[in-house]
């Protein structure tokens, strides 16, 4: 009987993981602790930016389970890695970082690939919301400072091909 309990407790405790597309609505993808990847699997994203493409291979956060965890644990992003959470349909996009222990630059993209906002640099393990500015498609997080370094910001556009 306390295994049934122990079982139940948890069920209801891990969907509140850490960069959650909302501390209520879980959303983030696929590490286990120590920094290593369940899949590996990458796709491309291209971001042009001031006449530039810059092309990121990053993991697709689908199911629930991988948007629960996203980036928990991680201590390091490969270069030009990230991960990107494609949402079904266009929402108020809002992340935290319990348990991620990297900075990260996300990216809120709007249905037509341009930018809604950029945090850049969000501060790891807080709970504090990290909050689009208005509906979005999906979010892109990239290592922080990613951004800056590479001179991305709201004007920039985002396109990627998901064969999910």
């Amino acid at each position: 009987m306390r295994a049934i309990f122990t079982a139940l407790a948890l069920s209801l405790v891990l969907p509140m993981a850490a960069c959650s597309a909302d501390p209520n609505t879980p959303a983030e993808s696929a590490a286990e602790p120590g920094g290593q990847a369940e899949s590996g699997a990458t796709i491309p994203v291209t971001i042009a930016a001031a006449g530039k493409a810059h092309v990121f291979n990053v993991e697709v956060a689908r199911t629930d389970e991988e948007q629960d965890r996203g980036l928990m644990f991680r201590t390091s992003l490969p270069e030009g890695g990230g991960m990107i959470f494609p949402f079904k349909k266009p929402r108020i996009g809002s992340f935290w970082m319990k348990n991620t222990l990297i900075p990260l630059d996300m990216i809120f993209i709007r249905a037509d690939g341009s930018i809604d906002r950029i945090a850049e640099n969000t501060i790891p393990e807080s709970l504090e919301p990290v909050v689009s500015g208005g509906e979005v498609s999906a979010v892109l997080e990239l290592a922080g400072g990613t951004a800056a370094k590479l001179g991305i910001d709201e004007t920039a556009k985002i396109t990627w091909k998901d064969g999910k």
